[in-house]
């Protein structure tokens, strides 16, 4: 693989996840933040720290934009305009017809840009994709997905849904993603959400969100997320049921999936074996940085990303209306009176 140069935006806790990985890849990094903590960091990583965005941005092969959701657009698009690759963590943007701007401006400048749906390289997911793929569950009816961690009040941003998005877009967007991955489109989404929604989050703020997605194929899939109190374990667990066989996983029981039932594939009720010692971070930027160099296409694309967003944004609508939001071309509200959500 190619020497690539690349500047990371940002210095939170996900350019801490982003880097060791450019590093591992033997990367030469530019690091920008417009606070105080960019130094440190690129000391931390062997990094070269800039002085500004257009600094940061000038020759680089590939941008990671590592900041907060509202800043996405802006900065991926002067990164376009430069000529580089983006890799954009996820959220890519706060709406559908941003991450559609987004991911037009890459295609008409010849770029790849590229969502951080790290979820997608986790390796129990990865090993769900393939049982599904594989027809190994049959016809799949029913999915559930968890996501439980600590309300991430370190950061004010996370909690202004003008910045963030809230619990919908910001954390449970990984599952509404996998989701769509796993069973295809989503033509209806029905989702409602509680707790502390608002900026600014006292310590011990709550926040709860579900969502209910009708895949185009008939798939019915919830999906919940919380945000919970200091002591709230990060926690993901998801159970899938078909007409071969349920697959179960819980991030705090085993490692990778519990099949049961007539799933072909694997053991009749036990847990495959596998090596789990990779970070997924460094298994989507080698993905990313094998595209950004002329390989294979990775397992997650731009449109994805926008795909993603939307979800959200629908996601949204629906717990706004108390209403199912209706994914065409153009999506609508409905009454859901008589509808067991």
């Amino acid at each position: 693989m190619a020497e690539l140069e690349v500047a990371l935006i940002g210095a939170g806790g996900i350019a801490h996840a982003h880097l060791p990985a450019w590093v591992a890849l033997g990367a030469r990094i530019r690091v920008y933040a417009p606070d105080s903590r960019a130094p440190a960091l690129a000391r931390e990583f062997g990094a070269t720290c800039a002085g500004s965005l257009r600094e940061a941005i000038a020759g680089a092969h590939v941008v990671d934009v590592c900041t907060p959701t509202d800043t996405h657009r802006e900065i991926t698009l002067a990164a376009v305009a430069a000529g580089a690759h983006v890799l954009c963590e996820k959220p890519l943007a706060l709406s559908a017809a941003d991450a559609g701007d987004m991911a037009d401006a890459a295609e008409a400048a010849g770029v790849r840009l590229y969502p951080g749906h790290v979820v997608r390289f986790f390796p129990a997911y990865a090993r769900l994709r393939d049982l599904v793929e594989g027809g190994g569950l049959g016809r799949v009816a029913v999915a559930r997905f968890t996501r439980t961690g600590r309300y991430p009040t370190w950061s004010g941003w996370f909690a202004d849904p003008a910045r963030s998005g809230g619990i919908l877009s910001d954390q449970m967007i990984h599952d509404m993603d996998i989701a769509r991955w796993l069973f295809g489109d989503v033509v209806r989404v029905h989702a409602s959400q509680q707790g502390q929604l608002t900026a600014p989050a006292p310590e011990g703020a709550v926040a709860t969100g579900t969502a209910v997605l009708t895949h185009v194929g008939g798939t019915l899939t919830q999906v919940v997320g919380v945000w919970g109190p200091p002591a709230t374990p990060f926690r993901t667990t998801f159970h899938v049921s078909g007409t071969g066989g349920t697959v179960q996983h819980d991030s705090q029981a085993h490692l990778d999936l519990r099949i049961t039932g007539r799933a072909t594939g694997g053991p009749a009720d036990g847990i495959p074996d596998g090596d789990f010692g990779e970070s997924p971070y460094l298994t989507q930027i080698r993905e990313f940085a094998e595209a950004f160099t002329g390989g294979p296409e990775p397992r997650v694309s731009g449109r994805d990303g926008v795909a993603a967003v939307r979800l959200a944004e629908a996601a949204a609508e629906s717990a706004r209306t108390g209403r199912a939001v209706e994914l065409g071309p153009h999506p609508t509200t409905v009454p859901t009176e008589g509808i067991d959500q």
